[in-house]
């Protein structure tokens, strides 16, 4: 199952540093998501894009988990519209990795 199922995100920027929350729509799947979705998982899944540490920090009071991807938007945020160079889709693409049914 896409991890989009069990959960939602949001994400933002600092600089080369990009953040993506990983949110559950029930707290239920909260267990599940934190065996499955770990740091290396996220590195794994947005290598392309990701060429720092990943680091993952669980905030179990809302179910939720924030990651903080060093070195991701290839230098920084731009003037130019064109690029997604605050990582937005980001989100997007992590809600499509595959992780295991609770």
């Amino acid at each position: 199952m896409k991890l989009r199922e069990l959960a939602h995100s949001r994400t933002g920027d600092k600089g080369n540093t990009l953040n993506i929350s990983v949110i559950c729509h029930d707290a239920q799947h909260y267990e599940h998501l934190r065996a499955v979705l770990t740091s290396q998982r996220v590195k794994a899944h947005l290598r392309d894009v990701v060429h720092g540490d990943v680091v993952r920090y669980e905030l179990p009071g809302i179910a939720a988990f924030n990651f903080v991807l060093g070195n991701a938007l290839g230098g920084g945020v731009t003037r130019s519209l064109a690029l997604d160079a605050h990582g937005k889709s980001l989100s997007s693409a992590l809600m499509n990795l595959e992780v295991a049914a609770p």
